[in-house]
């Protein structure tokens, strides 16, 4: 049996015993990339805080018996603007931008389909796209207006909020209320200033399918229908865990909840609802307009994967997050510290259970991290860092690869620290400071043992 896992959720407002629908399948679908430019580092948070649930369901249930699913918008607005601006289509601008996300996330250290799947196996791990699914949104759209959750109008296709009377229920929402409150300017062609679009006609120039409930005109779907397909697609109709920012919430999650239940008559589309909270940088919300707009891959520019990584998980997943550059410098230092207590030691064959226990509880990456500090051997170390996905290397593997990535040339770092070395046992104190200014402006650190030999290690990250 599963150990105990407890899990916050969105939907009952408070922290549930994990009870998987069936334990040998345990089931979860979290919102992924629009992928119409880079992604920014508030992007990576939901990635990495749920690739290391995923990674924690695998550990408790088995690799063979955890389904993940990470949806990729490659249709909206934004994208169908874009493409259009460049003058490709949407395919080949999401391709692109699919392909550097790809990049961006494999350096984070997330497990990707390659890691986890194999021949002949059910994928564990998929990515499906919302533009191959297409067939299956208008089938549920053609599901939703049969059974009287949706109508037609104006060639768009759109819920009816009020037909379904908890709508609100994961968002706290009473409908009453929003009924009462709705102050936005209502299109002439909804009944209700609440019902939201599931089908709309295409523009001119915008990509287009065949439209649903007869509309002549092509059209393509609107955004919310898109998780409800897919994931009933690959999880099925009622599924374990679904998992998002705080920011969607509400409307996107909420009315994935309307359209899901409705076109299939569950009582809920998913049984425990996670949210990571908001990331700030530098105190202020990250803005383009503020000037601290950063991209995954320039934070990748000057740190490591695993620094970037540990820094966002030294913040409980539902904590909003202010990301800092002190916070880095502190992550970095904490797992030179790992690598260096750790060595080139084995890992243990258990995660010790005092790194567990804190991840069972509500992911708890912060106390959790602090009994990785308080582990006494170097086997123990690396098998409760290897939860998190770090230290997948050794000591001395990590140097080489550091080495091999960053070009340094390694005959012209050992000369210069043998000219170091004779300048020192010259007192030739000039000489010695010009050699170490030259190493570290090739981005080389040097230390100087007890024993009386120089070691040193690559402090720059590898270019891009």
């Amino acid at each position: 049996m599963a150990p105990m896992l407890r899990l916050y959720n969105t939907l009952t407002g408070a922290k549930d015993i994990f009870a998987p629908i069936d334990p040998r399948h345990v089931r979860m679908y979290a919102c992924g990339p629009t992928v119409y430019d880079a992604a920014h580092i508030g992007n990576a948070r939901p990635i990495i805080v749920f690739d290391l649930l995923f990674r924690l369901l695998r550990h408790l249930y088995g690799p063979e018996h955890v389904t993940y699913a990470r949806n990729v918008t490659d249709v909206d607005d934004k994208i169908n603007a874009r493409a259009a601006q460049r003058g490709i289509t949407i395919r080949e601008l999401t391709d692109g931008t699919l392909a550097q996300f790809h990049r961006d996330i494999r350096d984070l250290g997330i497990l990707m389909p390659e890691d986890v799947n194999h021949p002949g196996a059910p994928a564990r791990l998929i990515e499906p796209r919302a533009t191959d699914h297409i067939a299956e949104m208008a089938a549920m759209i053609e599901g939703l207006v049969a059974t009287g959750h949706a109508y037609v109008a104006d060639g768009h296709v759109l819920f009816d909020v009020p037909s379904m009377p908890d709508y609100g229920r994961l968002s706290k929402r009473p409908l009453d209320e929003m009924e009462a409150g709705a102050r936005v300017e209502v299109a002439p062609y909804k009944r209700s200033p609440l019902d939201f679009v599931l089908w709309k006609p295409s523009k001119p120039g915008e990509p287009s399918w065949p439209s649903p409930c007869g509309i002549a005109a092509p059209g393509r779907p609107g955004w919310h229908i898109e998780c409800s397909a897919m994931s009933a697609k690959h999880l099925g109709q009622t599924f374990d865990i679904h998992a998002g920012g705080i920011d969607l919430i509400f409307p996107h999650h909420e009315n994935e909840v309307a359209q899901s239940r409705c076109c299939f008559g569950t009582p809920v589309m998913a049984h425990v609802w996670l949210h990571n909270g908001f990331l700030q940088v530098e105190g202020e919300k990250m803005s383009k307009s503020l000037g601290n707009f950063i991209t995954i891959r320039e934070v990748l520019n000057d740190w490591s994967g695993e620094v970037v990584r540990l820094n966002m998980l030294k913040t409980h997943y539902r904590q909003p997050i202010d990301w800092t550059l002190r916070g880095l410098e502190e992550s970095s230092r904490m797992l030179e510290r790992w690598y260096a207590s750790a060595g080139d030691a084995p890992a243990a064959s258990a995660t010790p259970d005092s790194v567990l226990a804190p991840l069972l509880d509500d992911l708890n990456t912060p106390a959790a991290l602090a009994e990785l500090h308080r582990l006494d051997t170097p086997e123990a170390l690396r098998a409760g860092a290897r939860l998190f996905g770090f230290l997948d290397q050794t000591r001395s593997e990590r140097e080489r690869s550091r080495i091999d990535a960053s070009g340094i040339d390694v005959a012209a770092v050992e000369d210069l620290i043998a000219a170091r070395r004779d300048a020192r046992a010259a007192k030739d104190w000039a000489a010695s400071d010009r050699a170490r200014d030259a190493l570290q402006a090739m981005g080389v650190a040097v230390k100087d043992n007890k024993d009386g030999t120089t070691t040193w290690t690559v402090t720059k990250p590898p270019p891009p």
